[in-house]
């Protein structure tokens, strides 16, 4: 029978060899931590840029698709003039209602610009339609709610309205129609340079409901209108100013 071999005297670490195994990883660890501190600042601002971008995409999205789904409603004062105010940091008009649990019907919607402890911020409300509506000036009686911010960020929105003739006015007051096209341009606050992801939408309706069925001009003096402004148009895309 055989004796075991006997253990060599080198065998496993030295305390040296320990000690100098944890210095080593501690400078590892050091070195990592110092540049995760260094990286983590710009991660997290890419990030919040990004979101910021996202953000300012959907709330731009959903703007441009409520202006074009404004509809032709006049007012009961019997001059066919539609309820729509447009001025450059807000706009006023009526749309089917875009909500899940309201009933169907027409809303007066306002979007303008207001400010709050965060700064500028475009916000949506909106209102009943009253049946008994005399005029967009009306819309300042109106008790609006349901405030909704669509965009928050370091940008001022302004509008612009094109009729028939193609023409960029800062405001729309008291027309005989409703614009055919609304452009929304995004102002850097603090360079006031306009970004390059500002756009423009077509609004669907051009003449009153009443009109799909008028069989001459006077059942629908807005058809005139429309005719005489589409044929002293010219170009075939709206023109700037």
């Amino acid at each position: 029978m055989t004796r075991p071999a006997a253990c060599s005297a080198n065998a496993g670490f030295t305390l040296v060899e320990a000690l100098l195994a944890v210095l080593l990883m501690s400078v590892i660890v050091a070195a990592l931590a110092v540049v995760t501190a260094q990286w983590m600042p710009s991660w997290d601002k890419g990030i919040a840029r990004l979101r910021r971008v996202d953000a300012l995409a959907v709330g731009l999205d959903r703007l441009t698709a409520d202006l074009a789904a404004a509809e032709f409603v006049s007012a009961v004062d019997g001059n066919d003039t539609p309820i729509f105010d447009g001025a450059e940091l807000s706009v006023v008009f009526v749309r089917t209602t875009l909500s899940p649990n309201a009933e169907s019907g027409l809303q007066v919607v306002r979007i303008a610009e207001t400010s709050d402890e965060r700064g500028l911020v475009l916000v949506r409300s909106t209102a009943p339609y009253p049946p008994n509506m005399a005029g967009a000036r009306d819309t300042n009686s109106l008790l609006f709610s349901d405030p909704v911010a669509m965009i928050r960020a370091a940008v001022r929105v302004a509008f612009s309205y094109a009729g028939p003739d193609r023409v960029w006015k800062d405001a729309w007051h008291q027309e005989g129609e409703i614009p055919r096209a609304v452009r929304v341009r995004l102002r850097d606050i603090g360079t006031s340079t306009t970004l390059a992801v500002s756009t423009s939408t077509l609004v669907h309706a051009e003449l009153p409901a009443r009109c799909t069925w008028a069989r001459t001009v006077a059942e629908c003096p807005a058809l005139a209108r429309l005719s005489s402004s589409a044929e002293n148009a010219g170009g075939g895309v709206l023109g700037s100013q």
